[in-house]
């Protein structure tokens, strides 16, 4: 393998989590599609070939949860299903697509929550989070970590804020760049911890890693499986999860509300949508389809080895956490004058 292939396999890994065991995983789907599992009712079928659109490049997470779902999708459905990889303009292009496709559930989208961060961050977009879209199945969930360089003397994350109460402006931390999950996970830490700490925004997470474990850089929010290896290493410390509850894979650290930070809960969720208007009915359809597929044992293990945890739920229980990250990250945008720029 080439170093530029092995440097931007390690910047999508941060940024958006892969799964190399996809082949795996996507062959288990495929048999267990094409052996078991009844197909979805008629009447709750598209008439046609359904394309999933990828508002992103090959190899990010949401083009391979697509690359893994659809084997399983198609049998089921009764047509081809293909996966459409549609980049630019930080997923705009692509999602717009969408937005005006047909609702005949021959058009869908696999999205990160960055869709919804998206809306806030740039002065027009054209699509609507909310109104814009149905709400299909939410896949999976990725726990985000708050970590340290090692000279950091901080062991937790309130002590950290301490630190960077005492020394405003002078911490900096990486992210991948501006309005990445990753920017706006510390903004809102800054903002529930009253600090203020210096920006740097890198090109990609690999070298924005690179600096942290280089020491030029104090902090960083990372996604909690990324982290592990570095910490085990003794390259960074991680000081709290981000998430409601405390990691598996990490049991030992704390979240931040359990060290006093309460509402500075991150994440990244990934997720199936499609047009606003389809029917209810292939709506439905998709979704059991879907969270049978998330929850199978090859696919949660390929998933959960690289901290992605199946999520499933109804199109009514996604559709309000798409809703409420919307309304969430825009205040934390306007709050901390954050722009895609």
């Amino acid at each position: 393998m080439s170093h530029a292939i092995a440097r931007r396999r390690l910047a999508v890994l941060a940024a958006l989590p892969l799964l190399p065991h996809a082949a795996r995983a996507q062959g288990s789907a495929q048999g267990s599609a094409q052996g078991s599992a009844q197909g979805i009712a008629p009447g709750s079928q598209p008439d046609g070939p359904v394309t999933i659109i990828v508002p992103y490049t090959a190899g990010t997470g949401p083009d391979i949860l697509a690359r893994l779902a659809s084997p399983y999708l198609q049998p089921r459905l009764g047509q081809p299903v293909v996966v459409d990889n549609r980049a630019g303009a930080s997923g705009l292009i692509g999602t717009q697509a969408v937005a005006r496709a047909a609702p005949d559930g021959r058009t869908l989208m696999m999205q990160p929550n960055t869709f919804v961060m998206n809306a806030s961050l740039f002065p027009t977009v054209p699509y609507d989070p909310v109104k814009g879209f149905t709400p299909i199945a939410l896949l999976t969930r990725g726990e985000l970590a708050l970590v340290v360089n090692p000279d950091v003397p901080a062991r937790d994350a309130r002590a950290f804020a301490d630190l960077a109460k005492r020394r405003p402006g002078e911490i900096d931390y990486a992210s991948p760049g501006n309005g990445t999950p990753q920017h706006l996970g510390m903004a809102l830490f800054s903002l529930k911890a009253g600090v203020e700490m210096t920006h740097i925004p890198y090109r990609g997470s690999a070298p924005a890693i690179q600096d942290l474990l280089g020491k030029r850089v104090a902090a960083m929010v990372l996604p909690v499986h990324t982290a592990l290896p570095l910490v085990q290493a003794g390259q960074i410390r991680m000081l709290a999860v981000a998430s409601e509850a405390r990691s598996p894979s990490a049991p030992e650290v704390p979240t931040l509300a359990e060290a006093g930070f309460g509402g500075a809960q991150a994440d990244l969720w990934y997720g199936l949508l499609g047009p606003a208007g389809m029917p209810e009915p292939m709506v439905r359809a998709l979704n059991a389809a879907l969270n049978a597929w998330a929850t199978e044992p090859a696919t949660a293990e390929a998933l959960k080895a690289q901290g992605m945890i199946p999520s499933p739920a109804t199109p009514e229980a996604f559709g309000a956490l798409v809703e409420r990250d919307y309304r969430r990250w825009a205040e934390v945008i306007r709050e901390a004058k954050i722009t895609a720029g």
